[in-house]
């Protein structure tokens, strides 16, 4: 730095300065990190791990070298990033459990699927595989760019040639800021197929290209149970999901009993996790159906389900499972790349497939190319050779008796620089007659290649077919035996299974309790004696509602929404329960002001502190989503203060300025949602309370309980939004 910088100060607005360095950031994660090319399918690390792995010479035919010379090299001239990073994604391209198709193949401990993590990189070996070398096939051809390294002593490759089908058949995963990739792997065989229709018709539709690669083939196998029409439109635009169960089968027993065994598992579930997650919800006794698991497995999968019963139905236990654990699973589909321009970009399958034929046009111009420049170069060479051996005698002569033999040979035979080098150079046994014979033949292979390779640049159908024909080898090398089967079934969506017993099944009475400070729990069984209960220090109990563990509950908030609670799903047991912020998305300054067993006949009143009102529905009070649903539309300053059972003729208004009113019920409307309308009319004040009640049956009011007849309640009879008369001083003394 020049001595004059030193110390210098440039003033810039906070705003610019962090918005250029976060963009740059950005640009980084995205092109340098999270998303993969989409010629070769690869992020930079990956890209970098195979090329260094190949500079080590580690192909299929070598020996192994120890992880950590691979990622010391990595680290060293391409990547420089820590070394723990690196070597979780050398061991990501080892595990057949995690790539379908391995591009490093791993000696010692790499993991397995029941989430154990890899020997570190000093004791396991590695070795580039088939599918690597393939896709690095032509890189000394000249196929592909060079860029330097980050310390400019090397050069690595912008992109790999990629003549395996990578981005597709191994999938891709990838957060960046503000965009994501998730591609899931497929069968390299289909995915040349499908590629193949294209080179030959390259209108073809994506559902034409989906018979020939209907889905994705995951390398843990599993059932893909999506609907073929969000198939297609998830290919046809690039996003999308893919529902995926385990596979199974059932074991008959002794005496008419029988288990279930699960062989495969969806993709990226990990079989340790899984097994736990089935043992908590079974102690939860929300799976009454399963008896017990057990894990049986080896090298293969194999986890044993048995029934609590054995006349309850596979079919029914298994949905059971599905549906409460990772049995079933989505993976979804985003294939959000960087195209031949390192743009970030979400293709749909066509315009996947399409840029990888565009690459490989490419690859095989410039290989075409390369190699027609090294004919040539021989081909030069080998004309001087067949000169010379028409006056050999004078060539030596010439190289005997002259200071300058160079020049003197090419103005006696009319040679090149290049030429005369290579006769100067040649070894005194190749002067005979046999070697002559050897040079006619090799011209003449050459020229007969430099025609085909001339012919080959010059037309646009030759170089497709021959595509296709690298297309038809690729599919034949990788889509046979055990690796090149399709490994997950392609099923139709599963019919609807009646789960009416298993609910039943389950059925069990329940007393939930809400605490003032919102932790919640079911207690079971009815007629709960609430002092008995522990709280918290400090806390007391606000609402205790009596359920069966199958019932849906509803919770209404001052803020006019309306949250549902599986009661079933409430934690049980002696402690303290959980908070139900945990379990809804409540903002910290709503509370809870009614909670209720939900029923689809049932009517509620809803009412503000403004006086404000409406009927609704139980039904559509439900809301499956944890942010639940904003049912009472409140102004500002105005709260949800009643959610009360709307049963009876009449509603009872009383507001804070001890103005009574009681109009009948049917002049409230019943709404779905809305701001509802007014109840009570209030100059100033709140509503303080509100009840519904049958004005034939007369009310009974607290504390006194003395039921008030329709006689003596007539005076304060009116209409609704009236601001009523002053109610009498035994329902204002002391409350109701």
């Amino acid at each position: 730095m020049s001595r004059d910088l030193a110390g210098h100060i440039e003033d810039t607005r906070l705003a610019d300065a962090l918005s250029e360095r976060y963009l740059a950031y950005a640009m980084s994660t995205i092109m340098s990190r999270s998303l993969p090319d989409v010629r070769d399918g690869l992020k930079p690390v990956h890209r970098r791990l195979l090329y260094a792995m190949q500079q080590l010479r580690l192909d299929p035919t070598s020996g192994f070298k120890k992880c950590a010379r691979v990622v010391g090299d990595v680290i060293g001239k391409f990547h420089p990033h820590g070394d723990t990073a690196v070597y979780d994604a050398l061991v990501r391209l080892a595990q057949d459990f995690a790539v379908r198709y391995p591009l490093v193949e791993g000696q010692g401990n790499f993991g397995s699927i029941d989430g154990d993590g890899a020997a570190a990189m000093r004791y396991t070996e590695s070795r580039l595989t088939a599918v690597a070398v393939a896709l690095m096939d032509g890189l000394e051809d000249d196929a592909v760019d060079f860029q330097p390294t980050y310390d400019n002593q090397e050069e690595e490759p912008v992109v790999l040639p990629g003549a395996f089908p990578n981005l597709l058949a191994n999938g891709a995963t990838g957060i960046a800021v503000g965009m994501a990739t998730s591609i899931p792997p497929h069968n390299a065989a289909e995915i040349c197929r499908a590629a193949r229709l294209l080179v030959d018709r390259p209108e073809a539709a994506t559902a034409e290209l989906l018979a020939l690669m209907p889905g994705p083939d995951f390398p843990t196998g599993g059932i893909l149970v999506e609907d073929r029409d969000a198939i297609e439109t998830a290919y046809e635009t690039g996003r999308g999901s893919f529902r995926i169960r385990a596979k199974w089968a059932v074991e008959p027993g002794r005496f008419g009993t029988w288990t279930v065994v699960v062989t495969e598992i969806p993709y990226q579930v990990q079989k340790s996790r899984l097994i736990e997650q089935i043992a908590e919800l079974m102690e939860q006794k929300k799976l009454p159906l399963l008896a017990d698991i057990r894990d049986e497995s080896t090298m293969d999968i194999r986890l044993v389900l048995e029934p609590r019963s054995k006349g309850t139905e596979p079919e029914v236990l298994m949905e059971t499972l599905f549906r409460a654990t990772p049995l079933e699973s989505r993976f979804s589909l985003n294939m959000n790349v960087l195209d031949r321009d390192r743009v970030p970009s979400v293709m749909g399958l066509r315009a996947v497939l399409r840029a990888w034929l565009d690459h490989r046009h490419e690859v095989l111009v410039r290989r075409t190319t390369h190699r027609l420049g090294t004919v040539g170069k021989r081909l030069e060479i080998l004309d001087g050779f067949l000169a010379v051996y028409l006056n050999l005698d004078e060539v030596i002569r010439i190289i005997r008796e002259s200071d300058e033999p160079k020049p003197a040979l090419m103005d006696a035979f009319g040679l090149t620089e290049v030429q005369a080098d290579a006769v100067l150079n040649m070894r005194l046994r190749s002067l005979r007659r046999l070697e002559e014979i050897e040079i006619r033949k090799e011209r003449d292979a050459l020229m007969a290649e430099k025609e085909t390779l001339d012919a080959l640049l010059a037309s646009d159908r030759k170089r497709w077919a021959k595509i296709g024909k690298e297309l038809e080898s690729t599919a034949k090398q990788f889509g046979t035996g055990a690796l090149g089967a399709r490994r997950t079934e392609i099923a139709a969506p599963p019919r609807p299974v009646d789960l009416s017993t298993a609910l039943e099944m389950e059925r069990e009475p329940l007393t939930v309790l809400l605490s003032r400070e919102g932790w919640i729990r079911g207690v079971r069984g009815h007629g709960v004696e609430i002092e008995a209960q522990k709280f918290k220090e400090g806390d007391a109990p606000l609402f205790a509602t009596e359920c069966q563990s199958t019932d849906r509950l509803c919770l209404f908030t001052s803020g006019g929404r309306a949250f549902t609670l599986k009661a079933g799903d409430l934690p049980r047991g002696r402690g303290f329960g959980q908070p139900v912020r945990v379990m809804v998305d409540l903002p910290q300054d709503e509370t809870v002001i009614a909670l209720f067993t939900a029923d689809p006949e049932g009517r509620r009143l809803l009412a503000t502190s403004r006086g404000k009102g409406l009927v609704v529905r139980e039904a559509d009070l439900m809301a499956e989503k944890r942010t639940g649903k904003q049912v009472l539309t409140l102004r500002d300053g105005d709260v949800a203060a009643a959610c009360i059972v709307a049963k009876g003729t009449h509603v009872l208004a009383l507001g804070e300025n001890r103005k009574l009113v009681i109009f009948p019920l049917d002049q409230v409307p019943d709404m779905a949602r809305g701001m509802g309308v007014t109840l009570q009319k209030y100059a100033d004040g709140r509503m303080r309370e509100i009840r519904v009640f049958d004005l034939a049956a007369g009310l009974a009011w607290q504390p006194d309980a003395k039921s008030r007849s329709a006689a003596e309640l007539e005076p304060w009879l009116g209409k609704r939004a009236d601001a009523g008369r002053t109610a009498p001083l035994w329902m204002t003394r002391k409350g109701g």
